[in-house]
């Protein structure tokens, strides 16, 4: 049933921006909002109360005939709801209405008691702003905005022509009393189940007499300016952008909202309907680009996608001219000109950037940490590296490149030797001087469990210990590191590079517990009850498949992935005689290598694929050769021979192909031609295998055929709420690179998981590269390609250390100029709003804001003109422009013969 006198003060709060004009019906958010707090008897004093203009509980109390003090009951209780507002004026409180955005929204969200009981109020802002965003869109003037973003100190420290009312901290050094409040639009969208993981608790500054009123109020807790300061900076660290209600005039805002360009409402103006005057400041991103190397941490961290990775070398063709902007300065601005998928960010531009960061899993930073290591900035290049890769050591010695691959510079000699740089680097870690260690958030109180310490699983607890979590994990072996310790041989990743690593994680309170198995030794339920708020399953394919042949159990016979886990927790095994490895993978490739440094007398490896097909990597094929090891191709086990119960050798059958017509893996095999190779040990090497043993025992987590995790594809979020999955447990057996990819994602989910936010909104980064067919790549100097010092392969087989050798420093030095830099930030100067958060994240100096407008602002009550005038205009120019298209496109149809 509809309150009349609250509809009736719907429709004043609203007229203070409509006059009027347009009335509010009970469906509509100015009324619902209003509607389960407000009395028809509270809404009647309110109605004595006007816009921004204070009155006293006696002036109140006359006009509507009450007494004093249930007046003043009244108005306490509907400020406390925030429907109204009081101000102290002389030692007496004053109330009176405010406007509904900035404002009685905004304080209404703020009591979060309410909120909680009638969640419709947090619905009620977002429609509204909706709402107005229609409205406003191309009708106001540069600066005459709802909100004002204030661009971040040092993006304009060393400009001569900034104004007081444009620095953050001058506006805080006019007040002496503060408070802080949880952000009031990214309260709503969590209410409606769009969250987007951005920090919500306490993020919004109030300053002087707003401050006052919302800690007499209960809805905002009182700091220092200090503290202020801090959450500033902590804002900015985030990569939010400052903004201050801007309807009060130059330097007099009573509020700085620290704002993301996913939630909130203000910068919503400016990705959803493509209306960046909303919000914006007086300044614009302009970007170098002979200073940018493309790192994308501008880009990535831009609220309002003003910036995207683009190309920086020469076409063959140059393009054709390109086509006149549209804005809503002359341009009709209606739904076909917004982007309702605004959360879904576009990163790269449509002609693509740099290969190497588009083609790596985890999308590194690959030419910003190339730049940084030419310049000796080692540590800083770390930093970037880690960013996206907590464990840059261990993928310069076991990543399969997909960088090199595709990197631009093949196209004039060889392609840049990426992982030998990163190696490099990595390698400076271990020394005091450069290493990095991630500055922690402030601790948050939620207790999450990692299961299994593989890269995946390390991976995520690394990023959540970052994120302040608290972070434990359970590992079933006795050490942790998954296939990195007890799957890879040390001649290829030493022990000591990745316990390196992992001390980091220790470092940053990342606890583990190894020689536990959840499910066995301890149950998710009990976990739980533990205070465990989410769960990574992350426990890799850690054991060997068999192939189901005759003999396959004999002494001598074991698996590859089983093999390789003895030797690498130290087994004294010894092997005797003639080895034969079956598979022709990478890991297959391993256990032949090792195989032949624990005693073996001759090691030959039988797979079905020709030399062309073998999946193992051309470099790890070629080392093993150069240590002896003899490879066989086209060759199918038919069954292992054994003698007295041991294996005595092996007969194949000649594989004819591997792939059927349709690509799809279905070996054919020539059972008339076959050979029997004597042997006394078969390692059995073709595919890995996962044991879930009892984890997921009573939960609704559901398994694939091939037993990995049926998750969600963007989240990682199983069957069960809680628990989400990563690694080879989700993909089934791929590189580390891989799986600490999706350990990042992991975190990620559960970031948002645990603080009840929206897991897929805003998660996607599409990333392509650049057409290297169109470029033209004439004229670079052919510098060789840098090789660090080859290693005899009958000394490597000798020894479990890894003797390959790192860049010398002058090595890395010539290799770097090698980069051809064919990745640039391009900026779109209209979409930026000037907040300055891509010039914190720029380490090269080149992205700066620039003063592009002259707008202070005015008060609210001088607008109404000022606005007027411009829609006139814009008008006029919308006009113009339409007259001017029709000639071109009359001239242009006469011109190609069309118009005749």
């Amino acid at each position: 049933m509809v309150k009349p006198k609250v509809l009736e003060l719907a429709n004043k709060i609203a007229g203070g921006v409509t006059g009027g004009l347009v009335k509010v019906k009970p469906t509509d958010p100015e009324y619902k909002i209003l509607e389960p707090v407000t009395t028809d008897e509270m809404a009647e004093v309110a109605l004595c109360l006007e816009i921004r203009k204070p009155r006293s509980i006696g002036e109140v109390a006359a006009l509507c005939r009450r007494p004093e003090a249930g007046v003043e009951k009244i108005l306490y209780r509907m400020a406390v709801d925030g429907s109204v507002k009081f101000e102290k004026e002389n030692g007496e409180d004053k109330y009176f209405l405010e406007l509904y955005v900035p404002g009685v929204m905004e304080y209404m969200v703020a009591n979060k008691e309410n909120v909680a009981k009638y969640p419709v109020i947090a619905e009620c802002f977002e429609e509204y702003t909706r709402k107005l965003g229609v409205v406003l869109a191309g009708n106001l003037p540069v600066g005459m905005g709802v909100m004002r973003v204030i661009p971040i100190d040092s993006a304009i420290e060393a400009d001569t022509r900034k104004a007081s009312y444009e620095e953050i901290t001058e506006l805080l050094n006019k007040h002496e009393i503060f408070s802080v409040t949880d952000c009031a639009c990214r309260t709503s969208m969590r209410v409606m189940g769009q969250g987007c993981g951005h920090t919500i608790e306490e993020m919004c500054i109030q300053l002087g007499p707003a401050a006052d009123f919302y800690i007499r109020t209960g809805r905002g807790r009182q700091i220092t300016r200090e503290e202020a300061i801090a959450i500033c900076r902590q804002a900015e660290r985030e990569g939010l952008a400052h903004q201050i209600p801007n309807l009060s005039g130059p330097g007099k805002a009573l509020a700085i909202c620290n704002c993301c360009g996913c939630s909130c409402f203000g910068l919503r103006n400016a990705n959803l309907y493509r209306n960046p005057d909303f919000s914006r400041s007086n300044y614009a991103a302009k970007v170098d680009r002979d200073k940018c190397v493309a790192c994308g941490e501008c880009v990535e961290n831009c609220p309002v996608n003003a910036l995207k990775l683009g190309e920086n070398l020469c076409k063959e063709q140059k393009p054709a001219g390109a086509r006149e902007k549209d804005t809503p300065y002359d341009t009709a601005w209606g739904p076909d000109r917004w982007d309702p998928d605004y959360r879904h960010r576009k990163v790269v531009t449509e002609d693509g950037t740099s290969p190497c960061k588009s083609e790596c899993p985890a999308h590194i930073a690959i030419q910003g940490y190339i730049k940084m290591a030419s310049q000796g900035r080692y540590r800083e290049a770390l930093e970037l590296i880690k960013k996206e890769n907590p464990f840059p050591a261990v993928c310069g010695r076991i990543c399969p490149r997909n960088c090199e691959s595709a990197c631009t510079r093949a196209g004039v000699d060889e392609p840049l030797a990426v992982d030998e740089i990163k190696k490099f680097i990595a390698d400076q870690d271990l020394k005091a001087e450069h290493r990095y260690i991630p500055e922690k958030r402030p601790g948050r109180q939620i207790k999450i469990a990692v299961i299994g310490a593989g890269p995946a699983g390390l991976s995520c607890a690394y990023f959540l210990a970052v994120e302040g979590y608290q972070v434990t994990v359970f590992e079933k072996e006795i050490i942790p590191g998954g296939m990195l310790t007890l799957g890879i041989p040390s001649f290829r990743l030493g022990k000591e590079v990745v316990n390196a690593e992992i001390d980091i994680l220790k470092q940053i309170g990342v606890e583990f517990r190894t020689g536990v198995e959840v499910g066995r030794d301890v149950t998710i339920p009990e976990l739980r009850s533990q205070g465990y708020k989410a769960f990574y399953a992350a426990i890799g394919a850690g054991a060997g498949r068999g192939l189901n042949l005759e003999g396959e159990t004999a002494e001598g016979a074991m698996t590859g992935v089983e093999f390789l886990r003895r030797v690498n927790l130290g087994d004294a095994l010894k092997l005797e005689g003639p080895t034969i490895v079956i598979g022709g993978g990478n890991v297959a490739v391993d256990v032949a290598r090792t195989a032949a440094r624990t005693g073996a007398a001759r090691v030959d490896m039988y797979c079905l694929e020709g030399r062309s097909e073998m999946p193992a990597l051309d470099e790890e094929i070629q080392e093993a050769l150069s240590e002896g090891i003899i490879i066989n191709n086209s060759w199918g086990p038919k069954r292992i021979l054994t003698e007295n119960g041991r294996v005595s050798g092996v007969e194949f059958k000649k594989c004819t192909s591997v792939f059927d017509k349709d690509g799809k893996f279905n070996p054919s095999f020539d059972e008339n031609e076959t050979t029997v190779v004597q042997a006394g040990n078969v390692l059995i090497s073709i595919g890995q295998a996962i044991e879930w043993g009892d984890l997921l025992k009573d939960s609704a987590v559901e398994l694939k055929p091939n037993k990995t995790v049926k998750a969600h594809p963007v989240t990682f979020q199983t069957g069960q709420p809680d628990m989400f999955a990563g690694g080879d447990a989700l993909t089934g057996p791929k590189f580390a690179i891989d799986a600490i990819a999706l350990g990042k994602q992991g975190a990620v989910s559960i970031h948002r998981y645990v603080n009840g936010d929206n897991l897929t909104i805003g998660r996607e980064r599409e990333y392509h590269a650049l057409d290297r067919e169109q470029l033209n790549l004439e004229g670079y100097d052919r510098l060789p390609r840098q090789r660090a010092l080859h290693i005899d392969g009958s000394e490597a087989r000798e020894t479990f250390e890894d003797l390959r050798r790192t860049f010398t420093e002058e090595q890395l030095k010539r290799e770097t100029e090698r980069c051809l830099g064919c990745g640039a930030v391009v900026v779109d100067e209209y979409q930026c709003v000037g907040c300055g958060v891509c010039t914190t994240r720029c380490k090269f100096d080149a992205v700066l804001l620039v003063r592009k407008y002259d707008s202070a602002g005015v008060e609210f009550n001088k607008m109404k003109p000022i606005v007027i005038k411009h829609v006139i205009k814009r008008q006029g120019r919308i006009a113009v422009k339409k007259v001017k298209r029709s000639f071109k496109a009359v001239f242009a149809g006469q011109s190609t013969g069309r118009g005749k």
